[in-house]
């Protein structure tokens, strides 16, 4: 049995550059850091076009149909696109490697960008709809993104991998919402409606990021770590001593993974998404609005490192607890707020976004875990489609929500929702 599996193994060999990262450790770290640096540049333009759309979605959509019900649609057509290209992002890395599915999401969002500036000049609704589908797919890359810092990461240093491209983030996603003004005066210097203008920066960034990808995620780490691991488990059957670690399914932990990254997820795009309405209802302009907004976009991403470090020393159940009381603190500040409060608004806008952090690393690193790399990107697609379907169900309720009862109603339901976390890890360590 023995001599057949090192016959097996001989005949499958790989191309030489693949067989050096394979027989050299230190050619995978060097590769592991390189991934990481082009990662992060990719998601320095990521984030600014995420976060320029995000802003003023749904003040475009309140202007040009007039119904202020229907604020919450751009951030359930931007998740619901999202969501579709979620799937087709994960199964075009597990087949061609992490640079050709991150980039082909990246590049559709800049034309889907470019698609609600064309909507916005002609006032096409329809066409303002499918362009946010489309732009979705940025925001699908965007998220995977942090998946290709993880993949030559060793277990122990996988949400701080995560942390580190998330943190990356901050920089275009304060950024964006802050240049709305600019953006929006320079637009209507050259004809474009004022509130379209953030998505020329939208446009611009998400084309950046998957050119960046395009031409520097190179080897794709995807295949390597694959390489990698197949050569592991091939010595391990050699040696008839099988690695249970690497052929072991934890499909409890990828529940667990998916549920808090779902349940932080739907708490926060409904609380954010209504956020912009309710400041427009009490006096603030469009700045202040970028002002709370840059805000919680940075809170989401500024305080990765510190969050990676957590979940890798403390552990990841523990911190899916935290996300799920900061969460709480967070819709109880908002609803008991005064709305001309810029101080309160920010504040709970930020420990909105802390929360969702803390959810989205713990919640990634627990799927990492329980994943073998066979299915790896494949499975991480399929749940990022629940977590782009739970922010569009946010974004979708609060809407709704919000018209029938209050924001501050909203906020409530968003705290008492966020402790079912509890619940979730409670079983998630029954064995």
């Amino acid at each position: 049995m023995i001599n057949k599996m090192v016959d097996i193994r001989k005949s499958q060999q790989h191309p030489v550059w693949l067989q050096e990262y394979i027989d050299s450790p230190e050619k995978q770290r060097q590769l592991y850091k390189r991934t990481l640096r082009v990662v992060i540049l990719s998601q320095i333009f990521g984030g600014a076009g995420l976060a320029a759309g995000i802003t003023v979605g749904a003040l475009l959509v309140q202007d040009m149909l007039g119904i202020e019900s229907a604020a919450g649609i751009p951030v359930a057509l931007l998740t619901l696109g999202s969501a579709g290209a979620a799937l087709i992002v994960g199964r075009l890395s597990q087949r061609f490697g992490r640079r050709a599915g991150l980039a082909a999401g990246f590049l559709a969002g800049g034309l889907g960008a470019i698609g609600v500036i064309i909507a916005a000049l002609f006032n096409s609704v329809l066409l303002l709809f499918a362009s946010l589908l489309i732009y979705g797919a940025g925001t699908a890359s965007n998220l995977q993104a942090r998946y290709a810092s993880t993949d030559l990461a060793t277990a122990k240093q996988r949400a701080t991998a995560v942390s580190m491209a998330m943190f990356s983030t901050t920089f275009g996603a304060v950024a964006g919402p802050n240049l709305v003004g600019v953006m929006g005066e320079f637009a209507q210097s050259i004809g474009i409606p004022t509130l379209a203008g953030p998505f020329i920066l939208a446009a611009t960034a998400f084309i950046l990021a998957g050119l960046v990808l395009l031409l520097f995620l190179r080897p794709d780490p995807l295949v390597v770590s694959t390489a990698i691991a197949n050569a592991q488990e091939e010595d391990s059957i050699v040696q008839a001593e099988p690695n249970s670690e690497s052929f072991t399914i934890n499909k409890r932990g990828i529940v667990v993974g998916a549920t808090v990254m779902v349940l932080t997820q739907f708490v926060m795009a409904a609380i954010m998404t209504m956020t912009p309405i309710h400041m427009g209802h009490h006096g603030h302009g469009l700045r202040e609005v970028g002002l709370v907004i840059g805000f919680h976009i940075g809170a989401m991403y500024f305080t990765s490192p510190l969050t990676g470090l957590l979940v890798d020393k403390v552990g990841r159940t523990a911190m899916a607890v935290a996300a799920g009381v900061t969460l709480l603190a967070s819709g109880m500040l908002a609803a008991f707020a005064t709305a001309d409060s810029m101080v309160l608004l920010i504040c709970a806008l930020v420990l909105l976004g802390i929360g969702w952090n803390f959810g989205l690393i713990s919640g990634t690193a627990l799927i990492i875990d329980a994943t073998h790399l066979s299915i790896r990107a494949k499975t991480q697609g399929s749940v990022d489609v629940l977590l782009a379907l739970s922010g569009a169900s946010g974004g979708v309720l609060s809407g709704m929500v919000v018209a029938h009862s209050s924001y501050a109603a909203l906020s409530l339901s968003g705290a008492v929702l966020s402790l079912l976390l509890i619940p979730v890890v409670v079983w998630s360590r029954k064995i």
